[in-house]
């Protein structure tokens, strides 16, 4: 009874080379006679921001060419923020400035002006204290008119003292680390500010290269997380055809020979193309299966880059490949 599956492998084994031996035979000029099918890319178009849909501006079918806008995010809320930091960039932009230049002159001024008068006043003072001085040697006057005199003539100092010390300041300008933080803070709002308008580009979703509407997946209202599919979109190019060739005419192609596709539709008008990959495992059979009875059942699937393509190839559409040279 263990027999009957191992008779039953050779027979579907054996089968299966019949039946590649029939599809690869050679035709009239000695080339190869292959099957496949088209293969289209497909791309999944999403935002890469989150946001209520506003507007889905294509049908399923519908043709697009590359750059062209296909939905729209509602933008309020971008805006919005963007208005925000916009304003925040331009406020820290102003302290920046208002750091550089300085104080007023006005300020300047005035502290100096200030200077000038309680040097007056400290002048005044001393003389008043000196004079005390004098005639309190004399007993000209009294003790407690000397100390008052002399406690006047302290606060006139400190008080010039102050005021030439704020003179100073003023002329010195902003702190060197004042300036680099409000620098920093402006650096900061800036980056935010780009990041926003990055989030606002985002919210309009073009397409990647020309191509055909394949699925709408979503409607105008929808609510979509970022990265959640909206359309689908088959590309116009590359086509490729997808095939298989047997092991023992592996040896008979070569990546960039140049082969015929021909469609049951337009069979006398075939497709330029040129083998663009050849896989290098094969497939079906498996790996450990290598019994010379077996192993010209072994397939590897090669990629076949259509040149001329057009309308007429479709997704998956079955199609001949045909070539009149071989590889040396």
């Amino acid at each position: 009874m263990k027999k009957i599956p191992f008779l039953i492998l050779v027979l579907l084994a054996g089968a299966a080379a019949w039946w590649f031996f029939l599809r690869e035979k050679r035709h009239e000029d000695g080339g190869l006679l292959l099957h496949g099918n088209v293969d289209i890319r497909e791309v999944n178009l999403g935002f890469r921001v989150s946001g209520k849909i506003a507007a889905i501006l294509h049908e399923e079918g519908d043709e697009v060419k590359a750059g062209e806008v296909l939905a729209q995010l509602d933008t309020e809320p971008f805006q919005r923020e963007l208005a925000e930091a916009r304003a925040q960039a331009e406020s820290l932009r102003a302290r920046v400035r208002l750091l550089q230049s300085g104080y007023r002159p006005e300020e300047i001024a005035q502290a100096s002006a200030l200077a000038h008068e309680r040097q007056v006043t400290f002048e005044n003072a001393r003389k008043t204290f000196q004079r005390a001085e004098d005639l309190l040697t004399t007993q000209s006057v009294s003790r407690q008119d000397h100390d008052d005199a002399e406690a006047r003539y302290r606060e006139a100092e400190a008080r010039l003292k102050s005021a030439r010390e704020q003179l100073a300041l003023l002329q010195a300008g902003y702190r060197e680390e004042e300036l680099a933080q409000a620098r920093a803070d402006l650096v900061r709002a800036e980056a935010s500010m780009a990041g926003i308008e990055l989030r606002l580009r985002d919210a309009t979703l073009s397409a990647p290269t020309n191509g055909i509407v394949l699925t709408r997946a979503q409607e105008p209202g929808a609510i979509v997380q970022a990265g959640a599919t909206v359309l689908t979109v088959s590309l116009s190019q590359p086509v490729w055809v997808r095939a298989y060739v047997s092991e023992p005419n592996l040896g008979r192609i070569r990546p960039g020979m140049p082969m015929e596709v021909f469609t049951d539709s337009r069979a006398d008008k075939p497709y330029r193309g040129q083998i663009g990959y050849i896989s290098p495992r094969a497939e079906f059979t498996p790996r450990n299966v290598e019994t010379p009875e077996l192993r010209t059942s072994l397939v590897y699937r090669l990629r076949i880059i259509v040149e001329n393509s057009d309308e007429g190839l479709r997704q998956g559409m079955p199609v001949t490949i045909k070539s009149a040279t071989s590889a040396n």
